[in-house]
């Protein structure tokens, strides 16, 4: 049987891109996918695709820096299906501006959304993975949280906090039977990158759905075995040597 056959997951930023591919993923692989996003009809059109593929998904409109949003959204996951086994934390956004350029309302909706979230998220499913004794919690960081580059501060910032972040749960949760694990993903041929950098070379970049493969990987190992954190990079990703 499918390691993750009837597993319930919690994906959000799941509407499109890296999400999107995700959620396609766990419903191939027999969990059921909750397609968690601020653009309803986007988690609508993923989750009614994934079922006419035969898997199972169920959309669900989430505003991640919304923590009320975030409490009943998990406490109607759990009344539904009775568990919540994995959280993917991967709504993310940006702004590309220099320092001085950039508003201090960005700067904290970049910090909410990239790194105040997914602590919201995991504050509000510990109390469940605890009670079940297992779990996984899976947080999208980048390779910008392992170096820099110009007019992206706060995103930097985010990200070297969602890693340090996620290492810090991963030494809490193990106790627990919960399995913490942080992603860098390089380059991928999604929104996030296509639709601010339009003319990036699309062989710079990764399919997300390569991505999405090893995030199955991970979440597929043995019990007794966690991987705190693996870096995945397109082969001419120009932000690593």
């Amino acid at each position: 049987m499918n390691e993750l056959t009837g597993k319930v997951a919690l994906v959000t930023g799941g509407g499109r891109g890296l999400g999107e591919a995700i959620c396609r993923m766990l419903g191939t692989e027999g969990a059921i996918a909750i397609v968690a996003d601020i653009r309803e009809e986007l988690a609508e059109t993923i989750a009614l695709e994934i079922q006419a593929d035969g898997g199972k998904a169920k959309a669900i409109r989430l505003d991640v820096c919304d923590e009320h949003q975030v409490e009943a959204a998990v406490a109607e996951i759990v009344s539904e299906f009775g568990r919540l086994d994995i959280l993917i934390n991967n709504a993310g956004t940006d702004v590309t501006l220099p320092v001085d350029e950039l508003t201090i309302a960005e700067w904290d909706r970049v910090l909410a959304v990239n790194l105040r979230a997914p602590f919201v998220l995991s504050k509000q499913v510990l109390p469940t993975m605890q009670q079940q004794k297992r779990g996984h919690i899976i947080n999208i960081a980048s390779t910008a949280s392992k170096r820099a580059w110009a007019n992206a501060s706060a995103y930097h910032a985010s990200k070297w906090g969602l890693l340090g972040f996620s290492h810090a749960l991963h030494v809490e949760a193990r106790p627990h039977g919960i399995k913490v694990t942080a992603v860098l993903a390089g380059g991928m041929q999604t929104p996030f990158i296509l639709d601010r950098f339009p003319d990036t070379p699309l062989e710079k970049l990764q399919d997300p759905k390569n991505v999405a493969d090893t995030i199955r990987y991970v979440l597929s190992q043995p019990e007794a075995t966690v991987i705190p954190e693996v870096m995945v990079l397109p082969m001419q990703e120009s932000s690593w040597p």
